[in-house]
């Protein structure tokens, strides 16, 4: 959540940034209104409390008319302090309900709009001319059914549609890249973690994914757990109510595990293969460091995705996604989008959010240094969301006859095999 002291220093800061969200900017004076009066009701319960105990302190050394006039002034203070704090308490509630409805602060110079408003930063690789090579590129799921590397049939017998098996060559494919992935993090200076799929509310409202990203979670009501859909949520919980040394900052980790989401109103779309699915393997990196710090590790963790994308040989390009189209968390998020042959389009495989201070503050995460004990930020980024780079992979490097071609630096995990071949029937 945002910095309450900023509702009285600087409201018009928070207003532009609901304003350009696309959020309510009355929520904004509804809070300020909260902010006082659970500040005045707090006041008043201190004072009524301080008399109290400034008369209590008189009575044993009085009598007669004047102790009874105490008695009966402590009595009514008493009774003020329990009134005035049930009153503060409710009212704090009130303000912890509006708050955790206000978006994080957007970085200054995000862009203004929605999803289509983003803005291109930069191209890298170009996409293959395959008219020039003589052959029309097969979707994934073609070359997938052509390798022995995807079920979708069996996937949706067993658990419904939008899930999958990943078989024979499909499957190694997605260890190679977990691999590779997990390889290339340790070298950036990562600690690898395994984190539990499974977390408490708290974890996921901290995070920011039970307001506006509800209705794609999965709940188990009988455990009241829920079902991750980024392993960001079990690794930004993974310090709650700690306080971290300065001096052990950034803390850098890089966590694999499955997601889940439910794909809610996404009806229609991308319903052939794996693109857009229900469960996936992904590792994600995930990084604690002091809020001056975070814009400069935001850039590195960009660089991160950026080199991987690169070492697999699959065009992309960068965009600034615009202030609409942010997650309730992130203050600045850039996309990574990889060209998709048989789509004839950028596609997102990979993003990275700068969330500032509004996890930690949610999740009672601070940091202690010289100037004493204060909120730090955190940030993630995916490295490797498995089905979608598998869809680049197969689309972007398969050839005429159905195999595909392994970019080197995945082949040293596949046994120094150069390609994915077909299968026999």
């Amino acid at each position: 959540m945002i910095d309450p002291k900023i509702l009285r220093t600087d409201p018009d800061a928070v207003r532009r940034s609901q304003a350009i969200r696309g959020e309510s900017v009355d929520l904004v004076d509804d809070l300020i209104a909260a902010d006082e009066r659970r500040r005045s009701l707090m006041s008043s319960a201190e004072t009524a409390r301080a008399e109290q105990k400034s008369l209590s302190a008189r009575i044993p050394k009085s009598s007669g008319e004047e102790k009874t006039a105490l008695l009966a002034r402590t009595k009514e203070l008493a009774a003020q302090v329990k009134q005035a704090t049930a009153e503060a308490d409710a009212a704090n509630v009130t303000f912890d309900d509006l708050i955790r409805q206000v978006g994080n602060l957007v970085i200054p110079g995000v862009p203004e709009g929605g999803e289509d408003d983003f803005v291109v930063l930069e191209e890298i690789g170009t996409p293959r001319d395959f008219a020039a090579e003589g052959f029309t590129p097969r979707d994934h799921l073609e070359l997938g059914e052509i390798l022995g590397a995807i079920d979708m049939e069996r996937g949706a017998k067993v658990s419904g549609a939008r899930f999958y098996y990943l078989t024979g060559q499909g499957a190694l494919l997605e260890l190679a890249l977990i691999q590779l992935a997990m390889a290339k993090a340790l070298a950036w200076g990562f600690t690898p973690i395994l984190p539990p799929a499974l977390v408490k509310p708290r974890a996921m409202e901290g995070t920011g994914f039970l307001g506006q990203a509800a209705e794609n979670v999965y709940r188990v009501e009988a455990d009241d757990l829920y079902l991750v859909g980024t392993a960001e949520v079990p690794l930004a919980a993974y310090h709650s109510e700690e306080i971290l040394p300065a001096d052990t900052l950034p803390r850098m980790y890089a966590g694999y595990s499955p997601s889940y989401r439910r794909e809610a109103g996404s009806y229609g779309k991308d319903t052939r293969g794996i693109f857009r699915v229900h469960w996936f393997d992904k590792v994600e990196m995930f990084v604690y460091c002091a809020p001056e710090e975070a814009e400069a590790m935001h850039a590195k963790l960009l660089g991160f995705e950026k080199e991987f994308l690169s070492t697999l040989e699959i065009p992309f390009r960068v965009i600034d996604v615009a202030a609409g189209d942010l997650g309730a968390s992130a203050a600045r998020k850039f996309d990574c989008e990889g060209w998709v042959p048989t789509q004839d389009k950028y596609r997102e495989i990979t993003s990275t959010s700068n969330c500032t201070e509004f996890q930690a503050r949610r999740l009672d995460v601070r940091m202690r240094d010289a100037n004493g004990t204060r909120p730090l930020a955190t940030l993630n980024g995916t490295l490797c969301a498995m089905t979608r780079m598998i869809v680049l992979l197969l689309e972007n490097h398969q050839q005429a006859d159905g195999s595909v071609r392994i970019p080197e630096a995945l082949r040293p995990y596949l046994g120094g095999q150069e390609f994915l071949t077909p299968v026999a029937n």
